[in-house]
């Protein structure tokens, strides 16, 4: 019954700490004044990459591997934003584009190159 009990654990736990392709990650942090909304990524596992920013969206690749990550954001949709979120959002699309790494830990995924930036997995 041991072995049983462990066998079934074993697959859970590599998906923790696999990469979650198909999933939206949502970045730890406050939303801003006046808004609810987070900026969001997900990543397909044949490479297709959505990025939700603080106020436009962007289409992209990214290249995963075992510990490494390469994002390239790659087309802005065009969207009603002010010249602050448009600024933010040129941040976020450039911190992005400069991640090498990743590390899953359950449901936070850290992205880290120039900066970390910490993801949690949508679970809702």
């Amino acid at each position: 019954a041991l072995a049983v009990l462990i066998g079934s654990l074993s697959p859970s736990f590599a998906t923790e700490t696999a990469f979650p392709f198909g999933t939206a990650l949502v970045l730890d942090a406050a939303p801003l004044p006046g808004t609810k909304r987070l900026p969001t990524i997900e990543i397909e596992e044949n490479g297709e990459a959505s990025f939700y920013l603080w106020c436009a969206s962007a289409r992209g690749s990214a290249n995963v591997g075992q510990d490494t990550i390469s994002l390239k954001p790659t087309t802005a949709l065009p969207s009603q934003c002010t010249p602050d979120q448009i600024s933010r959002d040129a941040d976020l699309l450039t911190q992005l584009s400069q991640m090498t790494g990743w590390h899953r830990d359950g449901d936070e995924v850290d992205l880290t190159g120039t900066a970390t930036l910490r993801f949690r997995l949508m679970t809702n």
